[in-house]
């Protein structure tokens, strides 16, 4: 046998832990029961962190379990039962049902509330323990519980330690098995999780049962221990004490509860002989690992060892076959002249808003059918409702001929729905094999096995290695997922959503952030899968869109407005208008605005420097979405950034402004090396943010969404109802009653309030009726006399009057920078880059930067 293979093992490591601990505390002349203890304690908390490390809930109450396990114990042998092997089993099987009747109400909430729920149930059971004395025996308990089978001190020592054991064993070989893998997918993404097929609730559910009954186990061990039951061990006093040991020892380590047992409960001993107010002396212990040790005890010694990793799992994969299978998607046997989805009447309203009104949609099977649209048409916002992400106000969804309409998103999966997401949603903190495995598994019917090894299933690793195999990943499958690329982890999106064998594939924005090669080749695997299944799919790169779509659909504020060839919907004039702000061969330019900035289009050179992004790249959460851009602003100057959605521009003002991540290059402003600092500290230097969707504080007033704004340096109240006269009559009307170019003129003022040398505006026309879109043009005109502005637009029309400069984005880098006239003079390019161009058109133009 192999023995140091053998020590590696948790379960191994225990058993010699405990072994160790016991014989330790005995030379030492401490008692046995507190080896005992430890133990026990130590179950207690493996019971807990498998809520919180592997399933992502933070029970702080889970002594409801455990302290009225004790007492289940005590009145059995009291009163009913004389064998306490038969006691225990009967306590974990009433503590089991215990559990999925709470459960069933607590896990409704989420987050801190799921917590104070587990709390609030802890409590009211210790209420009932010190008041019902005739059951319970009150602040007394129940004492002298008898013990026949386990007589002596080390008799019942060995049990309690040979069970614990075993019951250690047996959660590592549960964490190992799908049941368990599927519960860490959960614990890292469960919208993903849902997606893909998983009952997320029963999942919780079912996880919550197995840890209340293995903490109910180890309360019944305590009952034993101390021959008898009190109350205390249900007070919110005590409630927190198994969390405080997971934690101390190592949350996302599998051995954790029993380094944290050790270490709480000797120093809790060691401590109260010297002082009852040990917990002074104890509390800047737990502060101490709080900062500087979060992973606790085991974390700790990883960081000395420098092997830091979580142990909740084996570190490795199934082995690589020496032949991966080729994956071939199969072609779904369909009807290609029925629809496979149909969409009639879809209306979606938040309060006022509308995102979707009455759309009307068919997908047909073998066919890539795109969903376009400019920024904030309502495309992400149909998908949520296609998936179950989001309930319809009206309208109904047909799937396959079953309505779907109120179906919840993992039934839509299992008929055969499976979507990707906008914002990468894979399963971070699993392995690439383990996410692509995962997903695989949930398209079983095994998905949820509770013993056998997930990554001994022959059939499901083989076509994990195909899938991997398929978007290019195999050499990566060992790697974790958050050590992948941007484009990399897009690919392992498509894999997960090629692992569910869907009929439809839903593809928000695949190709959003990936560089030109990644582009090329995951567009074509999109291709592909038209071939086999029915795709709809959402895209910005309109260019590609065109060039691979079999169908396009175009979704404009909620309305749909075009459907039908990619050539036809590419010359269809309420499309131009939707993307360049004017059909073909109109050009409306306010005489009245272009006057008013004539005189202010003298040449760059004559400024200052204002604001400089130097090479920035930058992005969200590993997402790279700027792939290197350069653009200056300098001292009175417009500039416009303009661009199709989801091309990088809403990011560049992110990074300017200190929110989005920056990866790579500088950003100066005023003299001052912006790049790493805070966003208030960039604020005060003078660079202010209008953003999209105006973002007021909606149940304060005109007047207290500016003072609050205020500092001194800054616009007066009065200068800015001088700026505004519309804002002086509604001072005193709250925000969310306000309209929307009203509320637009707020948010601009707002950023005025504060001293601002450069102020940049997001979107704003956004939404605005064209009356009101006016009065917020002559809102801007206004704001360039005190301060440099930097537009983001989508549609050119709306700031070429008003701009000095403009710079055109395209996929996270600068394809076009000139000046407003020369771009408002040239219809080509602004179909370019701007608008949409079917492939007989594109080939005639030719990009042109100054």
């Amino acid at each position: 046998m192999n023995i140091k293979l053998l020590t590696r093992h948790p379960v191994a490591l225990l058993t010699m832990c405990l072994i160790v601990v016991s014989i330790a505390l005995t030379a030492s002349g401490t008692p046995l029961e507190r080896a005992t203890q430890i133990a026990i304690y130590t179950l207690y908390g493996m019971g807990v962190n498998l809520l919180v490390a592997y399933t992502g809930l933070v029970p702080f109450g889970a002594s409801v379990f455990f302290g009225t396990s004790t007492y289940l114990v005590a009145i059995s042998l009291q009163r009913l039962i004389g064998n306490e092997i038969v006691a225990l089993a009967a306590s974990v099987i009433v503590t089991a049902a215990m559990a999925a009747l709470i459960g069933a109400i607590v896990l409704k909430r989420r987050g801190l509330y799921f917590s104070l729920l587990t709390l609030a149930c802890s409590q009211i059971a210790f209420e009932i323990a010190f008041k019902w004395t005739d059951v319970t025996g009150g602040e007394n308990g129940l004492q002298n519980v008898p013990r026949p089978t386990f007589a002596t001190t080390t008799g019942f020592h060995v049990f309690a330690c040979v069970t614990v054991i075993a019951v250690a064993y047996g959660l590592w070989r549960l964490v190992h098995a799908p049941f368990g893998r599927a519960l860490q997918a959960l614990r890292d993404n469960e919208q993903r999780a849902a997606s893909l097929g998983y009952d997320t609730y029963r999942l919780k559910l079912y996880a919550f049962v197995i840890s209340a009954a293995v903490i109910g186990y180890a309360g019944g061990l305590l009952c034993l221990m101390l021959q008898g039951a009190y109350a205390n061990n249900l007070s919110w006093e005590h409630a927190g004490d198994s969390l405080l040991m997971t934690v101390l020892g190592g949350v996302h380590q599998f051995l954790g509860p029993l380094w944290g047992a050790i270490a709480f409960i000797l120093l809790e001993d060691k401590l109260s002989s010297l002082t009852e107010h040990w917990w002074l002396m104890f509390a800047p212990i737990i502060i101490a690992f709080a900062f500087f040790s979060p992973e606790g005890i085991q974390g700790l010694a990883q960081r000395l060892l420098r092997r830091p990793r979580w142990t909740l799992v084996r570190d490795t994969i199934p082995a690589r076959p020496e032949v991966i299978a080729p994956y071939r998607a199969s072609r779904i046997d369909m009807n290609p002249d029925a629809p496979i989805l149909s969409v009639r009447g879809l209306s979606k309203q938040f309060g006022s808003l509308v995102t979707a009104d009455k759309i009307d949609l068919d997908v047909y099977p073998y066919r890539l059918h795109s969903f376009i649209g400019p920024n904030g048409a309502g495309k992400t916002t149909f998908f949520n409702m296609l998936t179950g992400v989001l309930p319809p106000s009206s309208g109904t969804i047909t799937f396959d001929g079953k309505d779907v309409t109120r179906l919840a998103m993992f039934r839509r999966v299992r008929l055969g729905m499976s979507r990707s997401f906008q914002i990468l949603s894979v399963f971070r903190n699993l392995t690439v094999f383990e996410n692509v495995r995962v997903a695989v598994q949930a398209a079983q019917r095994e998905r949820l096995g509770l013993w056998h090894d997930a990554h001994t299933i022959d059939k499901q690793n083989a076509q994990t290695w195909s899938l991997l195999s398929a978007v290019g990943l195999v050499e990566r499958a060992a790697d974790s997922c958050e050590s992948l690329s941007h484009g990399e982890q897009r690919l392992l999106e498509i894999a997960l959503s090629l692992a569910t064998q869907a009929r439809l594939l839903l593809l928000d924005e695949p190709l959003a952030g990936l560089a030109e090669a990644d582009r090329a080749n995951v567009a074509r695997i999109v291709r592909e899968l038209a071939n086999h299944h029915a795709v709809l799919l959402i895209e910005h790169d309109i260019d590609r869109v065109l060039t691979i779509s079999d169908r396009v659909s175009v979704l404009h504020r909620g309305h749909l407005i075009a459907d039908g060839s990619p050539a036809d919907v590419a010359a269809h004039p309420e499309v131009i208008e939707a993307y360049m702000g004017h059909a073909k061969g109109q050009r409306p330019v306010d005489a009245r605005l272009a006057q008013r900035v004539t005189h202010r289009r003298d040449t760059p050179a004559s400024r200052n420097v204002l604001l400089q992004l130097r090479n920035v790249k930058a992005g969200y959460a590993g997402n790279t979405i700027l792939d290197g851009i350069d653009f200056t602003l300098h001292e009175g100057e417009v500039i416009a950034i303009l661009g199709r959605n989801g091309v990088g521009k809403t990011t560049a003002l992110r990074a300017a402004t200190g929110v989005a991540q920056i990866s790579a290059g500088n950003i100066m402003f005023d003299g001052h090396d912006i790049t790493t600092r805070p966003m208030h500290e960039i604020n005060r230097l003078g660079l202010a943010m209008v953003p999209e969707g105006r973002r007021l504080f909606p149940n304060l007033t005109v007047y207290e969404n500016l003072r609050l704004a205020a500092r001194k340096g800054g616009a007066s109240v009065d200068e800015i109802y001088a700026l505004f006269p519309r804002l002086a009559n509604r001072k005193d009307v709250r925000a969310e009653h306000l309209s929307g170019g009203e509320r637009q003129m707020v948010a601009i003022a707002r950023a005025l309030m504060a001293p601002a040398k450069a102020i940049l505006l997001d979107e704003p026309f956004e939404g605005l009726a064209p009356a009101v879109v006016q009065e917020v043009l002559d809102a801007v005109v206004k704001l360039r006399e005190r301060a440099s502005v930097v537009i983001v637009e989508h549609q050119a029309d709306m700031v070429l009057p008003i701009a000095d400069r403009v710079y055109v984005l395209v996929n996270g880098r600068v394809a076009y920078e000139n000046t407003a006239d020369a771009l408002a003079q040239d219809s080509a390019t602004q179909a370019k880059l701007l608008g949409i161009v079917h492939d007989d058109a594109r080939s005639t133009l030719e990009v042109k930067t100054a």
